[in-house]
């Protein structure tokens, strides 16, 4: 229909699809000069000193810096329970093992309370997910690693441009990992990034994500490790140059909107709405619970209904215990009760930069015609 609202949709402006059409004419389509321009202005915009290194995907992001990490066979990585399974999936791909954490209900974050009694001998790495743009207590979970010699992978897929008191998310800390998938706060259509100082992990990165390959002074090549193949093109980095000129722009609308559901469903007994947080907050996603158990009805009849009023729904995320590979695991989402809840209840409004104010009321009308 013509008026279906998505919930998400990526801002592709005239400009971008004229450089982007620019980079193919010129013939550079793999990793080129704009990969070295994009990476060089991510790195200006987190700040911090960091040096920032691009590729495919966030997922590869991660698993590529628990390697450099040290994170091998055997080891223990804590993760949170409620996420996208990618968060989990590369630690076991590493033939490590998640030590899932719950998450606290409203901020759908790793409760860092929880996590001191997690921590075991094997405990190599902690990979906190900063949950729809609301960081994380970094402190509170440095103040955990440091004395025990824990690396922190920060999986801010959800947060580039988010601020944690007043510090850029990827601009302080260990090692940090952004997405640019098309649903992401910016796009590089697929693709990702790796922020960090350290000189050893970036080392590894550099090899890790382009065949294990080193260079000489001569531009002679030697392989050094069996590397992957996950270098971002230039086309995708011309993308990318663009997007994030506009990133503060686009998640001072985000801001904005979710202002807007917090008003409109304020008092709304039916929905439990998620953590406000601060001016920091960049607001990938706009996520509600709904006790459909108590209502008599399936969520996919819910995204049905509000398919059929024009308006997407999402689900973000279920609880990764929960999942069919981690059930075989031995792993159970009951010992999980808040990211079982979220898991069970969670519902994605629509939430991005070109909605109207009158889309956040239409989608609140839609919502309470449906659950009143």
């Amino acid at each position: 229909m013509s008026d279906y609202l998505p919930f998400t949709r990526p801002a592709i402006d005239d400009e971008t699809i004229a450089d982007v059409a620019a980079v193919l004419r010129s013939g550079q389509l793999a990793s080129g000069p704009k990969v070295l321009e994009f990476e060089a202005a991510l790195a200006a915009y987190v700040g911090g000193g960091r040096t920032v290194r691009s590729l495919t995907s966030a997922t590869e992001g991660l698993e590529i810096a628990l390697i450099a990490c040290g994170v091998g066979a055997g080891d223990e990585v804590i993760v949170p329970a409620m996420s996208f399974a990618a968060s989990a999936n590369v630690v076991v791909r590493l033939g490590a093992k998640p030590v899932f954490v719950d998450v606290e209900l409203a901020s759908r974050n790793l409760d860092v309370t929880r996590v001191a009694e997690a921590i075991g001998p094997r405990t190599k790495a902690i990979m906190p997910v900063h949950f729809s743009g609301l960081a994380v207590d970094l402190d509170a979970l440095a103040a955990l690693a440091a004395p025990r010699g824990l690396r922190i992978v920060e999986d801010a897929a959800h947060a580039i441009g988010t601020r944690h008191r007043g510090r850029p998310i990827g601009g302080f800390g260990d090692v940090a990992v952004f997405s640019f998938h098309p649903n992401k706060n910016m796009t590089t259509i697929e693709g990702g990034a790796i922020a960090t100082t350290d000189a050893r992990a970036l080392e590894l990165i550099e090899r890790h994500r382009f065949h294990g390959i080193r260079r000489n002074a001569d531009g002679e090549i030697d392989v050094v490790l069996a590397g992957a193949k996950s270098n971002l093109s230039d086309v995708a980095a011309q993308v990318g140059i663009h997007q994030l000129r506009r990133l503060d722009g686009f998640n001072a609308r985000r801001r904005a909107l979710a202002g807007l559901y917090f008003e409109a469903l304020g008092g709304f007994d039916e929905v439990v709405l998620p953590a406000r947080g601060d001016d920091g907050h960049s607001w990938h996603m706009f996520t509600v619970l709904i006790d459909f158990a108590r209502r008599g009805r399936t969520r996919p009849e819910f995204q049905r209904a509000m398919a059929g009023r024009g308006i997407g729904i999402g689900v973000h995320y279920p609880c990764i215990p929960g999942l069919s590979l981690y059930r075989e695991l031995g792993y159970r989402a009951e010992d999980f009760p808040n990211a079982a809840r979220i898991g069970r209840e969670t519902v994605t409004l629509p939430l991005f930069p070109a909605m109207r104010d009158e889309d956040v009321e239409r989608v609140v009308a839609a919502l309470r015609a449906e659950l009143t």
